[in-house]
């Protein structure tokens, strides 16, 4: 997979370089490989982008300005969709890419997604909770049969720290 970055090299916006410069330099950091195609020197990347941005994903004046991401022909977002992915630690799934193992994002990912005795976590946390709810009806029958119980022979009964008196 080949992550494309549509930039301006020659944008007059001081704004636009230093968005342009963040993105560039995180995925550099991150050690992902992307393309840079550059938009101000090259009319067909400039069309490209411009026709494959999502029609709601454009701006009020329908010219989407660079930074622009793509995964091969799939988009990923703008600077801002990926400054939220960036601050959420969600650059990898912005992307459309494995993160690698070791990552926040694995990690988050491996929390979400853990597989044990295979069934996912969901299912495993499904199952205590159920076992939980099983558990503490078993004690209250139990309490319950000893108060009737004790109930027969009119004495306290003493259940969980908690003490009954029963009287007739």
């Amino acid at each position: 997979m080949v992550i494309k970055v549509f930039l301006a090299s020659s944008s007059g916006s001081t704004a636009i370089k230093k968005k342009q410069q963040d993105v560039v330099g995180f995925l550099e950091a991150l050690k992902v490989d992307y393309t840079p195609l550059d938009i101000a020197c090259n009319e067909d990347n400039r069309m490209w982008m411009r026709q494959n941005v999502p029609e709601d994903k454009k701006p009020a004046n329908g010219i989407p300005l660079p930074p622009q991401i793509f995964n091969e022909e799939s988009y990923c977002g703008d600077y801002d969709t990926f400054f939220d992915a960036k601050e959420d630690n969600l650059v990898y799934t912005f992307l459309g890419l494995p993160p690698p193992p070791g990552s926040k994002e694995a990690e988050q990912a491996d929390k979400d997604n853990i597989v044990e005795n295979g069934t996912h976590a969901e299912e495993n946390l499904d199952d205590t909770i159920e076992g939980q709810a099983e558990e503490e009806e078993e004690q209250e029958e139990e309490e319950l049969r000893q108060l009737e119980e004790q109930d027969e022979q009119g004495s306290a009964v003493v259940s969980g720290g908690s003490t009954f008196f029963i009287f007739f």
